[in-house]
This record gives structure tokens, sequence and C-alpha cells, in this order.
């Protein structure tokens, strides 16, 4: 018996890296998957079925079962057709993991409205958009009267939660992402679903475009593999994580951080309206223990890789 015995998941981005990786697990641990992955480059052009495919035989050469899909994710047709594919296959959903991204770098002064235009739409509408179908599903069900246990796992990353230089269109999407996914937590508890994200530190086509060839010294753990997410995911995923909700977790090699979002870390208050030049004067009393520059820490992905730069934090 496997963790996700009998369940029922849909995958996106699944053809290559982390969501193959996943794929394979679930499949391992008794889940039926729906592999999607539109097959496209890096930034986004083209499409092959082929990747979508091959994971889809892994798995049944496996001894697994699992579909495949081609579809556009980032399109209200082509996530509804997702959900529904689950549905008309096996007759049930428990599952949603959205992977489905590009890269499109740019810095900010450079970037041009298409560039940000791609990268959120496949980032944050795509979350959305399979998201939101599949909830529509679950709070029907809920309201049925049917007990519903719904897990959905969203990518976001530390491009987003802590920035990265170069990544203003995929960092706002990420970013978005994580908050994204503690609002449907709210909105979705009392259906029985849960949601949560993760930010992942793996070698998979965007972390080396962005990086360049990640590699480690031959013969120690592969801290980099991208199939070393796919156990938290698959946790979060089973119903021993029906109490956890609204998180964002780093995951990298052997290493799994709870993040925390924005919150207050310093204030100063007074008992009418602030003028500018008391806030002036009464600033330093916000910056006594933090520095007055963002500078993010390093991912570990860049510690374990020795990767540096500006604004890379100490």
């Amino acid at each position: 018996m496997g963790m996700l015995d009998g369940k029922v998941a849909v995958i996106t981005g699944a053809g290559r890296g982390i969501g193959r990786g996943e794929a394979l697990l679930f499949a391992a641990e008794g889940a039926r998957v729906v592999v999607n992955d539109l097959g496209g480059e890096w930034d986004g052009t083209g499409a092959d079925p082929r990747p979508a495919e091959q994971v889809a035989d892994e798995v049944r050469s496996a001894g697994g079962e699992a579909v495949a899909n081609f579809d556009d994710v980032s399109e209200e047709a082509g996530a509804e057709s997702l959900i529904r594919l689950a549905l008309e296959t096996w007759g049930h959903l428990d599952v949603v993991v959205n992977n489905a991204g590009i890269l499109r770098d740019r810095m900010v002064f450079n970037m041009s409205v298409e560039e940000w235009d791609a990268v959120i739409k496949v980032h944050l509408r795509g979350h959305f958009l399979v998201t939101r179908a599949a909830c529509v599903h679950w709070r029907e069900l809920a309201k049925a009267g049917h007990a519903v246990r719904g897990r959905i796992v969203n990518t976001s990353s530390t491009s987003g939660i802590l920035g990265n230089a170069g990544q203003a269109n995929y960092g706002a999407a990420k970013a978005g992402i994580a908050a994204f996914t503690q609002i449907v937590a709210l909105e979705m508890k009392r259906y029985g679903v849960t949601a949560n994200a993760i930010a992942p530190g793996a070698r998979t086509r965007m972390t080396e475009k962005t990086f360049g060839a990640l590699s480690l010294p031959e013969g120690q753990f592969d801290a980099l593999a991208p199939e070393n997410i796919a156990p938290l995911v698959a946790y979060l995923a089973s119903d021993q994580a029906a109490h956890i909700t609204g998180q964002v977790f780093g995951v990298q090699g052997g290493l799994i951080q709870l993040y925390q979002g924005w919150t207050p870390i310093a204030e100063i208050t007074k008992d009418a309206r602030f003028t500018p030049a008391e806030i002036a004067a009464r600033s330093g009393e916000l910056f006594r223990e933090h520095p007055t520059e963002y500078s993010p820490l390093r991912s570990p992905l860049r510690q374990l890789t020795g990767i540096g730069g500006e604004g890379d934090g100490a």
C-alpha cells in the first residue's frame, strides 16, 4: 500500500524535470496520474507531445496507470480539459500539482510587455486556471454532501519569495503563486481541500538556463537531482498531510524548509496622523535592527553551488 494508493492526480509540467519525478513517484505510491505537458521549449515556444507521452509510458511500464495530456494549461479550455480527463478516465480527482512554467529573463529596463505577459500567463494564470477547475469540482461535491479530501500543491520559487535580479516577471509570478496558494487554502478549507506551495531547488532546464550547468563533485549525493523534490509533494498530497494548508516549503536535496511570508518586524506609532517630517525623524526606529537596503538571503541552490553575484545577499 503506497501513501497515495487509489488517488487520482493531475500533474502539469510533468514531461521533464521536477514534474516527471513527481509523476513517477506518485505512481509508485499508488496514484493514477494525468501527465500534462505542452512539450514546449524553456521559453514557451513550440509544442511536442513526446515528453508527456514518454513519462506516461514510463509509469505504465512500471505497472502504474497514467494518461498523457498535451493541453496548454494557461488557456481556460486546456485547464478544464485536464480536470475533465481525470474525471472521465478514473471517475474522481484527488490531487492537483501545478508545475508548468517558462522563462523570459531580462532586466526590468529591457523587458518587453510580451516577455512580461508570457511568463505571468503560463505561471500565474496557469496555476489559477487548473486550480479553479479543480476547486469548482470539489466544491460541487462538498455541497452535494460528499466527503472531499482534495490536495493542491503549487510551485513557487526562491526567485519570488527571496528575489533574483533579472527575473522580475518570473519572480513576480512565483511570489504571486505563494500568495495565491495561501488564499486558496483559506477559501477551500471548508470544502475539505488543502493548498500548499513548494519553492524547489533542482537541476532543470530553467535553472540551468539561468545559472548555467549545475553539477556537484562526483560520488556524493546529488542534492540537485529533480527527483529529490517529489517526496515532499507526495506527502503533501496524502491524507497524512490533511492538517497542513496554506504553507510554503523550500525543498532541495535532503533539505526541507518552512517559509514565512510578509510579517511586520518593526513599527512606529502615534495617536494622530504622522507628518512627513515626523516620519523622517523616526524612521531610524524602524531600521534600528534591520538594513535599509534589501539584500536577499542566498537560496539553498546558490549556497550549494557557490553561485554569487549582485543582489544575492550574504
